[in-house]
């Protein structure tokens, strides 16, 4: 049988199943773009949110890393050397969500989060089970983590540049 047979002529009062479903199609591929537009900023503004909690717990007193950091860098005082890095956390995660001097301030972030790294040379007996460093520990986990905020902070910093 030739086509014109087999098909189901459109008319003008009813969309056929393929029109809606590519109207689907595109309200969905429009909905997504619409997201990924928007993910760079909400990546800046989730860092934002990290830091600042983050840093909210330092100052309070109240953070679970506290004796971490003092103890990664032995020889400056925790009773202010804390403190202050909860306040630049603060900083940092105030200045994203609102996006003031996202650049400078994802520079900045970048080498705060690079200095997180001190831990598994420093500490490395917390860092990894049985000196073994392909095992790691919660502390460990915890610093390792810090690769995908630092990637997440270079591609704020690389898209507020072309922005």
């Amino acid at each position: 049988m030739t086509r014109e047979l087999t098909d189901v002529p459109e008319t003008d009062h009813a969309p056929s199943a393929g029109s809606s479903r590519t109207a689907l199609l595109d309200g969905a591929s429009r909905a997504v773009d619409g997201v990924l537009d928007r993910s760079v900023p909400l990546l800046r503004i989730a860092l934002g949110v990290v830091f600042l909690w983050f840093g909210v717990l330092k100052v309070a007193g109240t953070s679970p890393v506290r004796d971490l950091v003092a103890a990664t860098v032995p020889f400056l005082p925790a009773s202010w050397f804390v403190p202050t890095i909860g306040v630049f956390e603060v900083l940092v995660g105030m200045a994203l969500i609102v996006a003031v001097q996202v650049r400078l301030v994802a520079a900045l972030a970048a080498l705060h989060l690079l200095g997180t790294f001190l831990v598994l040379v420093v500490q490395p007996a917390m860092a990894f089970r049985h000196g073994n460093p392909l095992l790691l520990s919660v502390t460990g986990e915890f610093v390792l983590k810090n690769l995908v905020l630092l990637a997440a902070t270079l591609a704020v910093a690389r898209h507020h540049r072309r922005r």
